[in-house]
């Protein structure tokens, strides 16, 4: 998906040592049930437009890499599903010297939590706003065959409020907060195809949750495993480790167990990438109650170049949510199939579907959704 073929890479603006890449997609889908609900079911056709400006740097060292884009959605039959995204995001190295390199990261936006996610109130029928920012500081330094970073992240969020069915007013300010986490990692080569690597994150969460129910916490994730490469046939990496979230409300107490972390990249042509994805992860949401949520998450996913210009992507998942402070486990199947046809540098077309089916335990979360789309991509 990431292969820039000649003759359909973006011809881009160039000022001095800034180069500018505009794009303006636009396109429509269908969607099969747009509140994501078992008992409140209705489908509708969606208008999207969303404009984009990437600009990077071309400097011989160091380099700044920021994108601005937006994201505008329109219903036909329900308006009040309509929402408006924002973001300004991006990264920057600085190498300080041959072995030493500072990389950073930050993003700025204005998004919307979707009817029917995991952190969206039950009995909403409206998106819910929020305002986001986060930023990485990481400090990259190589010792011959060992490699070490270590880094601080903040997450800030802040939200508003959505609508029920019935009209009345949800507010969502108890997901309110801020996230602030510790971070490191060492890999040592043993040779040109195997490496073992230590990484461990450690996270402070200040969340407002709800009265008498607060969704603060303090946790973290310990993880050692090999990294591989066999040349560029099979690369990845498999980590096994603990994970532990000490959740402030009692109702909630503390998450704790093995965790694990697999990725996997096979290619076995130049036409073909397989992706494999495994991982557990601990978080938090708020739908009638407060509770903490333990994931663990599976995907497979294959890439392929029908032909130089054409690219037919294919991804399945499953993932199991089980929560903490209420008596809930749900199911997750997701599907997604694209096909992207490159007209030009100055163009592209693409198709896909989407399909998601959420299994439950308690039954007014359960729902499946189908979404079938087509998007217009024009760039320079």
């Amino acid at each position: 998906m990431q292969r820039q073929q000649p003759g359909y890479e973006p011809v881009g603006i160039r000022d001095g040592s800034w180069m500018f890449l505009p794009s303006f997609l636009a396109g429509g889908f269908y969607d099969s049930n747009v509140f994501s609900s078992n008992f409140l079911k209705r489908s509708d056709i969606a208008a999207t437009i969303e404009p984009m400006l990437r600009a990077y740097t071309l400097w011989e060292r160091h380099g700044i890499d920021v994108t601005l884009d937006a994201q505008e959605i329109a219903y036909n039959g329900n308006p009040g599903l309509n929402q408006t995204n924002a973001s300004l995001k991006g990264n920057a190295w600085y190498d300080i010297s041959h072995d030493t390199t500072l990389l950073t990261n930050f993003q700025i936006a204005h998004l919307n939590l979707a009817v029917g996610s995991l952190s969206s109130p039950a009995g909403a029928v409206q998106p819910t706003p929020y305002d986001l920012f986060s930023g990485d500081v990481s400090l990259r330094k190589e010792f011959n065959r060992l490699i070490t970073s270590f880094g601080f992240r903040t997450d800030s969020y802040d939200y508003g409020s959505t609508r029920a069915a019935d009209g009345t007013v949800i507010d969502q300010s108890s997901l309110s907060g801020q996230i602030y986490s510790l971070h490191g990692r060492a890999d040592y080569t043993i040779s040109s195809i195997f490496g073992v690597f230590v990484a461990a994150e450690g996270n402070d969460r200040n969340v407002k949750g709800l009265p008498g129910q607060p969704l603060d916490s303090q946790g973290y994730r310990a993880l050692s495993g090999v990294t591989f490469g066999l040349t560029n046939l099979i690369s990845g990496e498999i980590g096994a480790g603990y994970v532990q979230q000490q959740f402030v409300d009692p109702t909630i107490g503390t998450i704790a167990g093995p965790s694990y972390r697999a990725l996997l990249t096979w290619r076995p042509t130049r036409l073909i990438d397989i992706n494999f994805k495994a991982e557990q992860l601990v978080t938090e949401t708020a739908q009638t109650s407060s509770s903490g949520v333990l994931a663990n998450a599976l995907q497979l996913g294959i890439d392929y170049e029908l032909r130089r210009n054409v690219v037919f992507s294919a991804t399945g998942a499953y993932e199991v949510d089980r929560f903490f402070g209420m008596i809930r486990k749900d199911d997750v199947i997701t599907t997604d199939q694209r096909v992207k046809y490159k007209l030009s540098r100055y163009g592209s077309i693409a198709v896909y579907h989407t399909y998601t089916n959420r299994n439950s335990d308690v039954p007014i979360f359960s729902y499946d959704k189908h979404q079938v789309g087509l998007n217009v991509t024009a760039q320079f």
